[in-house]
């Protein structure tokens, strides 16, 4: 039993092309890989410090002249967390606002607010710790950890997309989104001047790099387009006489259909693009 729930989750996390399940199922495994290997070396009394060395190698360095050695931790650090309650509301808000997103959006998308979001924390935390006077002297022993600015990023594009929609809170009751994105924003601006300010620093990032992205979504420009993969299928063009009945494909039909398929699978095609699609694939 217990082999086929965790056989389960594996298949919902790693294998089901949800990338709300699977950025969850990354968080959790680092948590758990860094985690059991701590509780390992307190009980055994190792004298070790893999746990702490992994996480340094996973934290981004606020400081500039060590962060060229660690380069990948502006990508790592938004996978990584060490203390429960940390990680446990990261993903339920990750995991709420996250179901909300690709209800209206699609995979690509949601992808890119994400690391988009945690890449836009990472930035405004570099430069306030570096040129801002309240943290001169702190950026040469301070890190930052968290999928917080990506979770942010997430919350206020959700909310900047659909602002009227209702959540119901515990003891808040039935809450629009809007109320709720600005509510978070205040607070970290006030968490600027508390005891973890670069962590409140990475959420404003965040924040605003979601609302950006929505407001540019709204205009036409779809920001997450770079994350796009080229279509492989060739365009031939057809030059044999086989009357009016001939199905000559472009490129941009191909495009059209293959996001298409990335928002709603392969069994919303009609039959005509499905041979489209046939067709341009034996070509």
């Amino acid at each position: 039993m217990n082999k086929n729930i965790l056989s389960e989750l594996y298949f919902k996390a790693f294998r089901s092309g949800n990338p709300l399940f699977l950025f969850i199922g990354i968080n959790i495994l680092v948590f758990l890989v860094i985690g059991l290997i701590a509780v390992a070396e307190f009980l055994f009394k190792t004298n070790t410090t893999v746990a702490a060395w992994l996480t340094r190698q996973l934290s981004m360095p606020a400081n500039l002249n060590v962060l060229p050695y660690r380069f990948w931790t502006i990508i790592t650090y938004m996978f990584l967390q060490r203390e429960v309650f940390h990680i446990l509301f990261n993903l339920l808000w990750l995991y709420w606002m996250g179901m909300i997103f690709l209800d209206f959006l699609n995979k690509r998308q949601f992808i890119f607010t994400y690391l988009a979001g945690g890449l836009a924390g990472a930035v405004l935390y570099l430069i306030a710790y570096n040129t801002l006077p309240a943290f001169t002297g702190l950026a040469e022993n301070s890190m930052i950890l968290g999928s917080s600015a990506s979770v942010m990023a997430i919350v206020v594009g959700t909310a900047t997309l659909v602002p009227d929609f209702t959540i119901r809170l515990l003891l808040f009751g039935a809450v629009r989104l809007k109320y709720l994105a600005i509510a978070y924003f205040v607070l970290d601006l006030i968490g600027m001047g508390g005891g973890n300010p670069g962590g409140s620093i990475a959420h404003i990032g965040g924040a605003i790099l979601g609302f950006v992205f929505i407001k540019q979504l709204n205009s036409g420009r779809d920001l997450s387009k770079i994350l796009k993969k080229r279509s492989k299928l060739k365009v031939v063009q057809n030059k044999s006489n086989t009357g009016s009945g001939a199905i000559h494909t472009d490129q941009e039909t191909i495009d059209k259909i293959l996001d298409k398929i990335s928002k709603s699978g392969y069994d919303s095609l009609n039959k005509s693009e499905k041979e489209s699609l046939f067709k341009a694939s034996k070509k």
